[in-house]
């Protein structure tokens, strides 16, 4: 606290007045090396489509960690801020300046950037370390609860730390491994008969499951359907996680390789059920996305309507993929990743094809 005291007189952050008389006064309470895990699964995507490109430049990535940092509100003023001196080009402020190439990624107070300029990474590493209270981390090896290993041939992230960690908290760790997530055609729903177990419990497990989809799509599917349960699970659906578990005992090194000197070209691939939710008959839609190496997007997730075709359950995760496109190629662009020509989406389906094309 006394050190988080220091940077907030450094920054000017507040000056002491005399306690107004008029004025509502909120109290203050320290809250001292707590992190709060929200979803963060947006932020995540962003990263992995960072890592995913970068690496397949051969690019090595970088870590800076923030010793203090603060979060601001919104402001509701007009500002205006000059642009940087030396780099004001006058009728040519969109265009970018040389063949130099810095990305930085920033959530909230971790840091990783990355580049084809070392001597700019250097500058800029020394120049955040002057302005604000950073500690230099150097080559990125872990970030935001996921594991980096980069090399010559490209970068490998996982979660099997993290993996270890949640079998030995659910008291699943060292037991009889499995080779599949799911028993085929598993069928779910909300009121099966089944004893009712602890909530708690459940929620805290499928929670930790969703988080390690972070770097594994392979149990995304079953998360995700396990998920639908939480209000009021039962002793069937809590052996359907715990044999997911033992799935994860199996596969606890499993992660996503990113190549190195390959062509970034944007390609996605998109699927769907049929009414595979008993309560509700609604289907899930799934997709994933790649940049010629491992997938660094995907997502599972039930549609919002009910398709009375197989065509129609198609069509609708054809166009939940189409939309999820848009958006990848909005942030490819900004970091100089601008996509040539379409996008292709596989879909396995005859009809949705037909529908789409027409």
């Amino acid at each position: 606290m006394e050190e988080e005291v220091v940077v907030i007189n450094e920054n000017d952050t507040w000056e002491k007045v005399a306690r107004p008389s008029d004025k509502e006064v909120i109290g203050v309470k320290w809250i001292y090396k707590v992190k709060y895990n929200a979803d963060g699964s947006l932020q995540r995507r962003k990263e992995r489509a960072v890592i995913a490109m970068t690496s397949q430049r051969g690019w090595l990535i970088y870590q800076l960690d923030v010793k203090s940092a603060f979060l601001n509100g919104e402001l509701h003023e007009e500002i205006y801020v000059e642009q940087p001196q030396g780099f004001v080009i006058e009728g040519e402020e969109d265009k970018t300046q040389g063949t130099s190439i810095l990305i930085v990624a920033l959530y909230v107070d971790d840091l990783i950037f990355m580049g084809n300029d070392v001597h700019m990474i250097e500058q800029f590493k020394r120049e955040m370390m002057m302005k604000y209270e950073m500690s230099d981390m150097g080559i990125l090896k872990y970030f935001l609860g996921i594991e980096v290993h980069q090399s010559e041939n490209g970068v490998f992230i996982s979660q099997s730390k993290y993996a270890e960690k949640v079998l030995k908290k659910f008291g699943m760790l060292g037991c009889n491994p499995i080779s599949t997530p799911l028993v085929v055609n598993e069928k779910l729903k909300k009121d099966d008969g089944g004893r009712k177990v602890d909530e708690t419990y459940y929620r805290g497990l499928i929670g930790n499951l969703l988080y390690h989809t972070h770097t594994r799509p392979d149990i995304m599917f079953a998360s995700s359907m396990l998920s639908r349960f939480m209000s009021s699970p039962s002793h069937l659906h809590l052996g359907v996680a715990k044999r997911l578990l033992r799935y994860i005992q199996g596969t606890m090194n499993y992660g996503i390789m990113y190549s190195r000197n390959l062509d970034v070209k944007l390609v996605g691939y998109c699927d769907s059920d049929l009414g595979g939710c008993i309560d509700d008959m609604k289907s899930t839609s799934g997709y994933a996305f790649s940049l010629g190496s491992g997938i660094f997007t995907w997502a599972s997730k039930k549609q919002p309507t009910v398709a009375l075709s197989t065509a129609e359950a198609e069509y609708i995760s054809a166009s939940i993929t189409t939309s999820h496109v848009v958006w990848i190629r909005r942030i490819m662009e900004d970091i100089q990743e601008k996509q040539e020509g379409c996008t292709e989406i596989f879909c396995d389906n005859k009809s949705a094809i037909a529908m789409s094309k027409n």
